[in-house]
């Protein structure tokens, strides 16, 4: 059985899902003392140089940029994570506190099956933990991108074929990792941001999180 972290829980889900948003509601409710939110690519040096490529200033190879997606995840379970970040994932989920990633390595997984094929993304996501709980933002490409729509400028991946495949590669992933005793919990996206904020509330107690 893989090794799950305790006090860990990840959001999922193509470009436009809501996990962001779901993060910043998490926040601002009346359990947000217990948790810490952090997200992936992360506000370190790697990761920065990561949203640097995602925002199209510059193009790398794909396997490339699947070693540094690996390399800003190691930093963030096991480093700095960034300037802000209090130490890795794992010493704040020791000290008590329920972290809680917008993005973890199951979009690596995702999107690099896309773009370099299952075999590299899977290799390199071999040396990491699974969280406790794993919520999965299930949305249509096309609401997702009528969603980003509003945002403004677009990041390379936020095309709806790409998506599409993405979409297919993300539940074919996540259903790998059913039995490994990590919870998966599947998330309606296209419902109202406080419906389904009261979906993850709901989940988080029935797993005995906030009563830690």
């Amino acid at each position: 059985m893989a090794m799950i972290l305790r006090n860990f829980i990840v959001f999922e889900g193509i470009d436009g899902a809501g996990t962001s948003t779901q993060i910043e509601m998490l926040m601002n409710s009346p359990h947000a003392r217990k948790f810490f939110p952090t997200a992936e690519p992360t506000n370190g040096e790697t990761g920065r140089f990561l949203r640097r490529m995602l925002g199209g200033e510059f193009r790398l190879d794909p396997r490339t940029a699947a070693y540094l997606f690996a390399a800003d995840r190691c930093e963030h379970l096991w480093g700095t994570g960034g300037d802000d970040f209090n130490g890795g994932i794992e010493r704040i989920c020791a000290g008590g506190k329920i972290v809680v990633s917008d993005r973890y390595l199951f979009s690596s997984i995702a999107y690099q099956s896309v773009t370099c094929g299952g075999e590299l993304a899977k290799m390199l996501q071999a040396p990491f933990p699974l969280p406790e709980l794993l919520f999965f933002f299930k949305i249509a490409p096309e609401v997702s991108l009528s969603r980003i729509g509003g945002r403004g400028k677009r990041e390379i991946y936020e095309e709806v074929e790409f998506l599409r495949k993405t979409e297919e590669r993300y539940e074919r992933a996540i259903s790998e990792f059913e039995g490994t005793g990590m919870k998966i919990v599947t998330i309606d996206a296209a419902k109202t941001k406080e419906e389904v904020a009261a979906e993850i509330i709901g989940a988080i107690s029935d797993a005995g999180m906030l009563e830690r």
